[in-house]
């Protein structure tokens, strides 16, 4: 979550145009720590869409899953709120 807060950033023209609200963005966490398969899950509006994904692939390796001590694949979904003040 601290990733997100510090590389968010709101895009313009969705501040002039008080546009607000939660992205729900899914995706896998692979073996290795990777993300794939980004997808918006629940979207508010295209331009807060896209900096969602754009902040979720620049996103470092995430520690896998683990299931009986071997690591899997694991589908994870993350809601990011953008809220004017």
């Amino acid at each position: 979550m601290k990733f997100l807060s510090t590389n968010l950033s709101y895009p313009e023209k969705a501040k002039q145009d008080s546009v607000q609200g939660t992205v729900y963005i899914t995706f896998i966490i692979e073996k290795d720590g990777s993300i794939t398969h980004t997808d918006i899950l629940r979207g508010i509006d295209p331009l807060l869409d896209e900096e969602a994904l754009r902040v979720i692939h620049l996103m470092p390796a995430w520690i896998p899953g683990e299931l009986k001590g071997n690591k899997v694949r694991v589908r994870f979904t993350i809601p990011i709120q953008f809220k004017l003040k």
